[in-house]
């Protein structure tokens, strides 16, 4: 199954905008969960975030409904 250079793009694209968003949803759920803006532990936040990130992206693997030849069955 090899597949064309337009289609891994277009995955690229696809599988960094959900990861972004990702990361951006947990960043947020995290520093919403500290008690005061103080309390934020930038570092767990930026953790939490990246890892969220990479999540994503593993599970993009499986397939992405926006790239064409990828819908679920």
């Amino acid at each position: 199954m090899n597949k064309s250079a337009e289609y891994w793009k277009q995955w690229l694209r696809a599988a960094g905008v959900r990861a972004i968003k990702t990361v951006a949803q947990t960043a947020v759920a995290t520093i919403g969960s500290s008690a005061a803006l103080g309390d934020v532990h930038w570092g767990m936040v930026a953790s939490a975030a990246a890892l969220a990130g990479i999540l994503s992206l593993l599970t993009s693997v499986a397939g992405l409904p926006e790239v064409s030849g990828t819908a679920a069955k």
